[in-house]
């Protein structure tokens, strides 16, 4: 059996994804087997998109519009694994929707996010406003994108997350300016908080980074693995820059539980062999986005072999030529990890570019979630050329791309979502379940 969520999502209201998350499993209806894959979210009514009919018209034409873009993704700090597969994605779309020659032409500059523990975020968010780009694709972690999004957003320009999760931002003030192709915790939460009571586990310990991606995971977390009958026994919290973690991990061990979820960055490359050190077994430990990563050259053969994880995102395998285009770019690519997100955050603002016929970001915001299939009559697509075909001619699109079928809602949220449950090997890598 797969892992399967649902979410409802409303027009009407920005407060959807804080309905869900007050409600917990009420909300998210989820069924779970230990063999499970993935998860997928697909909008129940249409009420997760505009109606046909109040969907913005689309002139007719060709256009000709230079399009710039920033990028605020981390090349150092706590998530610098990620970088490099979301660069990667962000430059295959430039390069792919300029190579269409078919209206928008894309610029990008590429600039450095740090995690919290720095202000290079917001150095580098003043040094892209200051060259005038309409839109900013990043920050990748939770924490960093709340240090610079009021910024962004004062500038009236567009902030589009290919990685963020926390659910703190499906309400949150942005003038319709934040968007994100990553789903909320709030669906990783059930699926992780499932996952580990359906491996047989009556307890869970919990060492989670103290900011708001991993408190609001943790938070879903423990409400999904209570529901199913579970008990948290422990959790014990720590800040970005922490180097040492004995007393979260003395903490949470001396509560003795069945399982333990490591909440973090890559500070799990120190705890991970601190825990089994101490002797936790490493097959009772689970991963999330933040810390997914392949660990061979890191820890001991066969320190977590069977340790289990979640992540937001399609099986990479089923892409097709994806992650050979992918690889074109960056040949050095092991991770994968949203890629499939950047690279559509960037074909869908240039959609929405050629839809407003503008570079004005605010203009392009209006578009994003009709050429995303908000309007409910759109055409499908799967690509940037094939997109501007029919709006050249008129007509609305639903893009559905690398990252799966996307459908904003009004909150600048996908209503649709794939999460996908990982298993470490013995070299410590890690592969997909394949779907039951």
């Amino acid at each position: 059996m797969s892992v399967f969520a649902r979410a409802t999502a409303s027009r009407s209201s920005r407060a959807v994804w804080t309905g869900i998350a007050l409600a917990g499993a009420s909300a998210l209806l989820l069924t779970a087997c230990s063999t499970g894959g993935t998860a997928t979210t697909p909008s129940e009514t249409a009420e997760a998109t505009a109606d046909a009919s109040e969907a913005l018209p689309i002139a007719e034409g060709e256009r000709a519009l230079d399009l710039k873009i920033g990028t605020i993704l981390p090349q150092s700090g706590a998530l610098a694994f990620l970088g490099p597969p979301e660069e990667a994605g962000v430059q295959l779309g430039v390069d792919e929707v300029n190579e269409a020659a078919a209206g928008v032409n894309v610029d990008v500059v590429f600039r450095d996010s740090g995690d919290t523990t720095t202000d290079t975020a917001t150095v580098s968010v003043t040094d892209l406003l200051s060259q005038d780009v309409s839109a900013i694709i990043g920050a990748a972690s939770s924490g960093v994108s709340k240090t610079v999004i009021d910024q962004i957003v004062a500038a009236n320009v567009i902030q589009f997350s290919p990685a963020n999760t926390s659910a703190d931002f499906t309400t949150y003030n942005d003038n319709g300016l934040y968007w994100r192709t990553a789903p909320s915790d709030v669906l990783q939460g059930e699926v992780l908080g499932n996952l580990i009571a359906d491996d047989g586990n009556q307890t869970l310990g919990l060492i989670v980074l103290n900011d708001s991606y991993g408190t609001g995971l943790a938070k879903f977390t423990k409400e999904a693995f209570e529901a199913a009958g579970g008990e948290v026994v422990a959790e014990s919290l720590f800040n970005e820059g922490d180097s040492s973690f004995d007393a979260q991990i003395s903490e949470v061990t001396a509560a003795n539980p069945d399982a333990i979820a490591l909440i973090t960055f890559d500070q799990a490359k120190v705890i991970t062999p601190a825990l089994v050190g101490s002797g936790f077994p490493g097959n009772k430990l689970y991963y999330v986005d933040g810390n997914l990563a392949d660990y061979s050259a890191d820890f001991a053969p066969n320190l977590i072999e069977g340790a289990k994880g979640t992540l937001p995102g399609l099986d990479t395998g089923s892409l097709g030529d994806f992650t050979d285009r992918l690889l074109a770019i960056n040949a050095d690519l092991t991770d994968y990890s949203y890629a499939a997100e950047s690279y559509d955050a960037v074909v869908l603002i240039a959609l929405a570019a050629y839809a407003a016929n503008s570079t004005d970001a605010t203009e392009i915001a209006k578009y994003l979630q009709q050429v995303s299939g908000g309007s409910g009559d759109g055409e499908k697509v799967t690509t940037y050329a094939d997109g501007v075909k029919l709006l050249a001619e008129g007509k609305q699109i639903d893009y559905d791309g690398a990252s799966g079928p996307i459908t904003f809602d009004s909150n600048g949220d996908p209503t649709e979502a794939t999460i996908g449950i990982f298993e470490f090997n013995a070299d410590n890598t890690y592969s997909r379940l394949p779907d039951q």
